[in-house]
């Protein structure tokens, strides 16, 4: 029994925070920002589980619909399902219940909240099949992450202002960039068993094709402390950001793997900027001028 909850561990990634860290920041962002520096704290600890729960779900479903290319990828023959340590029918039963332990907490929340779950549910679900069907996966994933921003609005406030759009879009666009540096990792056997992705789409202008996007991405959390009158203290968590997007191009240089993989685990540190410009913001006093922007 304790091997099988090890496996089943392994195969929510639990071993792998980094996915979770990833969910979280923009999570953290929206709740920040939509309970003005002072989120309600039972709030907050229903999204942290959801983060744990859904990033957990996605992995696994993730896995699921790889079970047949897994096994020729070196850095993921050694999953669960791949290596026949769980099987598919498992997996589809394991994701079943992350997705059912996250709606129950979702239904502590208030309606608008509940009915946004769904498409957070579809979006998890859709994203592992994109990479057969476009190139643009990474585009899917940036919104099953980004969706957790207006949900944490319609948690703290009830509604999804402009303000929370923006932000949905900054983390789309963020999660694309990162994404992108993830699958330029994969990216030679993904070539060979036909999977699709931005890495392959962008080809030997992915450099500044993700330049572009982390551009765009700080562009918009700008935009976002604009509407939220976040001032000095935010900018300044920006521009730390911003030399972090600078660090990410100097590993990937080469399009060396390991390097690459490593500028993808920087981006932890890249959302904890931004949260931590947003939180010293609020300790300083700034506040949403309208609540409606």
């Amino acid at each position: 029994m304790r091997e099988r909850m090890e496996q089943y561990a392994r195969l929510m990634r639990l071993d792998k925070p980094i996915g979770i860290y990833l969910l979280l920041w923009p999570t953290l962002w929206a709740l920040w920002i939509a309970g003005k520096g002072k989120p309600d704290l039972p709030v907050v600890g229903v999204f942290i589980l959801g983060v744990v729960l859904m990033r957990s779900a996605g992995c696994v479903i993730n896995d699921y619909a790889d079970r047949n290319i897994d096994p020729h990828v070196a850095r993921t023959c050694n999953r669960p399902i791949a290596c026949g340590k769980v099987t598919p029918r498992e997996a589809l039963i394991l994701f079943a219940v992350l997705c059912m332990l996250a709606f129950v907490l979702v239904l502590f929340m208030n309606t608008l909240t509940i009915y946004l779950s769904f498409v957070a549910v579809a979006l998890a679900a859709l994203y592992p099949f994109m990479k057969r069907h476009t190139h643009l996966p990474q585009v899917v994933l940036g919104a099953a992450f980004g969706w957790a921003v207006p949900m944490a609005f319609a948690a703290q406030t009830g509604e999804v202002p402009r303000v929370a759009w923006l932000l949905f879009v900054a983390t789309v666009l963020w999660t694309t960039a990162y994404d992108t540096i993830y699958g330029m990792v994969d990216r030679e056997d993904d070539l060979k068993v036909g999977v699709k992705s931005t890495a392959i789409l962008f080809g030997d202008s992915d450099r500044l094709l993700i330049g572009i996007l982390q551009v765009l991405a700080l562009g918009a959390l700008a935009l976002v402390g604009q509407a939220a009158s976040l001032g000095g203290y935010f900018y300044f968590g920006l521009a730390l950001a911003a030399g972090l997007a600078l660090y990410q191009q100097y590993l990937i240089r080469e399009r060396e793997p390991k390097a690459c993989f490593r500028a993808f685990l920087d981006n932890n540190w890249f959302g904890a900027a931004v949260f931590s410009g947003i939180v010293l913001a609020y300790l300083a006093g700034a506040g949403v001028v309208n609540s409606t922007q």
